[in-house]
């Protein structure tokens, strides 16, 4: 059973710019936490960005002032808008559906490619 679903990732050039989205529709129990991770070619995956159900949020040094987490539909769905991409910014990126009391879970999406071309 998915229980969580990404879309947006594509080609872009430097510069340009893609939008991010994922949706946890059936998940019974409210999400306490949003994350967006992403892994490169021979790398670890790393945090890019995390949400929590009362606002905050956080983002890695490399995308601050570039990307920006926004939620909809009571938690269900978070957005990701990504500006002034970079080549570096190229990686699979996931999201992560997190639920930190009971009953707690931790669903990850299937993730979705971004590439960004110099």
């Amino acid at each position: 059973q998915v229980h969580v679903v990404e879309s947006g990732g594509g080609l872009v050039q430097d510069g340009g710019s893609l939008r991010l989205s994922c949706t946890a529709s059936t998940l019974a129990f409210s999400i306490t936490t949003w994350g967006w991770y992403r892994q490169a070619p021979g790398k670890q995956r790393e945090l890019v960005a995390e949400m929590t159900a009362e606002g905050s949020t956080n983002y890695t040094d490399s995308v601050q002032g570039r990307f920006t987490l926004s939620k909809a539909n009571a938690m269900k769905t978070v957005y990701l808008q990504m500006n002034s991409l970079k080549p570096e910014d190229t990686a699979v990126y996931y999201c992560n559906a997190v639920r930190k009391r009971s009953p707690r879970y931790d669903y990850w999406g299937q993730g979705t490619q971004v590439t960004v071309s110099s």
